[in-house]
């Protein structure tokens, strides 16, 4: 998998953690997988909301370029109803590892949200790196506990149905969003340049290419 690390401006002080910490978590697992660090940095000087943040993300999982997301802010809630409001994504809140691990093995989306301000204390990091640590430790989507997993698996396709019927694609949308949301989403950094280069969605990436930036 491609793994996308990013949060909105209010966290931006956690974004080296955030990504250390799932870097970690994707190595004590011998997953083969990648981690990319869209930031926000904790130098870089934008302003960007949570909901540029999850139409950065939205974007990027509509286009394939990425396959996974990790992201978060103050609380994590905003940023997780930001993102399951728009296209492409199935968004987690998750707090603690049980969740992490729950949320992978049942509900197998495709983004989780973090509360990287509220709650966080003294050993938040330690908290954050458990939690981390049992999201990827294993394959997503087997279902648990291992008596109802099979269960578990249908109910999980179930919803995804229901997911796919009730939202509008990104091919189907993207002209009606506010252009000044997808121009800040675009020009997050590195985000546009990721989706032309590593998109496998044609439909997403040329509306990406063709998009006027400035």
């Amino acid at each position: 998998m491609r793994i996308g690390v990013i949060q909105a401006a209010s966290q931006r002080s956690k974004n080296d953690t955030l990504y250390r910490c799932t870097v970690n978590a994707v190595e004590r697992s011998a997953r083969n997988d990648t981690v990319i660090n869209f930031g926000l940095h904790h130098d870089d000087d934008l302003s960007y909301s949570y909901i540029d943040a999850a139409m950065s993300v939205s974007l990027l999982l509509s286009s394939r370029a990425l396959d996974f997301v990790v992201t978060g802010c103050s609380s994590g809630q905003g940023m997780m109803l930001a993102c399951n409001s728009l296209p492409s994504v199935i968004c987690g809140f998750v707090q603690t590892p049980q969740d992490a691990f729950l949320f992978g093995r049942i509900n197998d989306g495709n983004a989780i949200s973090l509360p990287l301000g509220l709650n966080y204390g003294w050993l938040g990091e330690i908290n954050l790196q458990c939690t981390l640590d049992k999201l990827f430790d294993g394959d997503f989507g087997g279902g648990y506990p291992p008596e109802d997993a099979e269960r578990k698996a249908a109910d999980t396709r179930a919803y995804k149905q229901l997911n796919a019927l009730t939202k509008r694609g990104m091919a189907e949308t993207f002209d009606e969003y506010d252009a000044a949301l997808i121009r800040r989403a675009l020009s997050w950094p590195t985000v546009r340049d990721d989706i032309l280069a590593n998109g496998r969605d044609d439909a997403v990436v040329e509306l990406v290419r063709e998009f006027e930036p400035v």
